[in-house]
C-alpha cells in the first residue's frame, strides 16, 4: 500500500473512531455562497437537500435555491433554482419537508408552499400552498408573513410556522390556501428581536406538535418550547410550556429522536440542547477544539438514520462568513423518529 493510500485510510479510520462517540462533529458539505445564508435541510433516499437564503435584505441578489447532497459522502450533484420571484424584492427560501414518494416542499416567502417533482435527473417545480396572508396583527406591530417551517401530518396537513405574524397555519392535503390553526400573543418576538415562531414538529406518538418560540414580548433572552394536541382547532387552555431557555439561546429548530428526546438548534448559543420525553435539559452539544467547522447559528437540523447522526445547517446569519456556510453532521447515536409524510394529490 503506498503512503498515499494509508494516510488516506487512516484519516478515514480516525474520522469514524471520533464519530462513534456522542457529539462530535464532521463537515457533510459546504453550502455555495450564493446564495449563502442557509437554513433548511431534508433528507430522502440518496439526497440531503438544503434551503436558502434564509435572510431579510436579499432584494436584488440572485434566486433562492436548494442545494442536493449525495448523502454517502456529502458530494454536491444538483442545485435546484427557484422559479417565480421577484428578484428586486425580498425572496426567502427557509425550510423544507420531503414527502414518502421523494416531492421536496420548500417554503418561499413570496411564491408559498412550494413542491418539486423528480423528472430524471433534475425536479420540476410546481405550486402546491399559497402565500401566506397578511392579517391583522394578533398584538404589536403588523408585520407581513415570514414563512419560517413546515411539518405533515399523516392526513397530509402541512403545518406552517409565521415567524412575523404570531401565527401557526394549516394547509389541507392537497394544498391550496392555508388557514389559521393557531395563534396567541404569547408568539410574538420582542421588540429588539422580533423572531417569534420558528421550528415545528410532531411527536412520535403523533399526538401533539411542538414549535419553537424564539424571544418573548416582555424578555428578548427567553425562547420557549411549546406544545398543543394535534387537533382540529386547539384552544388556548391547551396550550403547554415545554422548555425555556432563559439566557438568550434563542431556540431555532426542531427534530425528534425515536425515544422521545427532542433535539433543538440554539442559534445564538450555537448549540444543539436535547430534552427528555418530560421537558427536562439532558444536555447541550458544543463545538470542540479541534472541529474542522464550529457552529455558527446552527439552524435546520435532520435526522440520518444511516449513520445516527443529526445533519445541521450552518446559518451563519450575523457572521455572514460564506466559510461557515455549511451542513455538518453530528453523533448522537439515534436514528431518528422518521417524520410524517404527506400524502398529496
Amino acid at each position: 500500500m503506498s503512503a498515499q493510500a494509508q494516510n488516506k485510510k487512516k484519516s478515514a479510520q480516525t474520522a469514524a473512531a471520533k464519530k462513534s462517540t456522542f457529539g462530535t462533529s464532521t463537515k457533510f458539505a459546504t453550502v455555495p455562497a450564493v446564495p449563502g445564508f442557509p437554513e433548511g435541510v431534508a433528507v430522502h433516499g440518496d439526497s440531503v437537500f438544503v434551503s436558502g437564503p434564509a435572510r431579510l435584505g436579499s432584494a436584488g441578489t440572485p434566486p433562492s435555491a436548494i442545494q442536493v447532497y449525495n448523502r454517502k459522502d456529502g458530494k454536491h450533484e444538483l442545485t435546484i433554482v427557484i422559479q417565480g420571484e421577484d428578484l428586486a424584492s425580498d425572496h426567502t427560501t427557509s425550510n423544507l419537508a420531503v414527502d414518502s414518494s421523494g416531492q421536496i416542499y420548500a417554503l418561499s416567502r413570496q411564491l408559498g408552499l412550494v413542491r418539486f417533482t423528480k423528472k430524471g435527473k433534475t425536479y420540476q417545480q410546481s405550486a402546491y400552498g399559497a402565500p401566506l396572508p397578511d392579517l391583522r396583527p394578533v398584538a404589536g406591530p403588523d408585520f407581513t408573513p415570514v414563512p419560517n417551517d413546515v411539518v405533515f401530518d399523516d392526513a397530509g396537513n402541512a403545518y406552517v410556522t409565521d415567524s412575523l405574524q404570531a401565527t401557526i397555519f394549516r394547509y389541507g392535503p392537497n394544498g391550496g390556501a392555508a388557514t389559521i390553526w393557531f395563534q396567541s400573543p404569547l408568539f410574538i418576538g420582542n421588540s429588539i428581536l422580533p423572531l417569534g415562531l420558528n421550528g415545528i414538529r410532531l411527536d412520535p406518538q403523533r399526538k401533539n406538535a411542538y414549535f419553537a418560540v424564539s424571544t418573548s414580548p416582555n424578555n428578548v433572552a427567553i425562547g420557549t418550547i411549546y406544545r398543543l394536541p394535534l387537533v382540529n382547532k386547539p384552544t388556548a387552555a391547551q396550550l403547554q410550556v415545554f422548555h425555556q431557555y432563559v439566557a438568550g439561546e434563542t431556540p431555532d429548530q426542531l427534530a425528534f429522536a425515536n425515544d422521545g428526546r427532542l433535539y433543538v438548534s440554539l442559534a445564538f448559543s450555537h448549540q444543539i440542547s436535547f430534552l427528555s420525553p418530560t421537558g427536562a435539559e439532558l444536555g447541550r452539544i458544543s463545538s470542540q477544539p479541534g472541529d474542522e467547522l464550529a457552529f455558527d447559528n446552527p439552524a435546520g437540523i435532520a435526522f440520518d438514520s444511516r449513520t445516527k447522526s443529526l445533519f445541521v445547517v450552518n446559518h451563519a446569519l450575523f457572521s455572514a462568513d460564506p466559510a461557515h456556510f455549511a451542513v455538518l453532521s453530528v453523533f448522537v447515536d439515534n436514528p431518528g423518529d422518521p417524520l410524517v409524510k404527506g400524502q398529496p394529490a
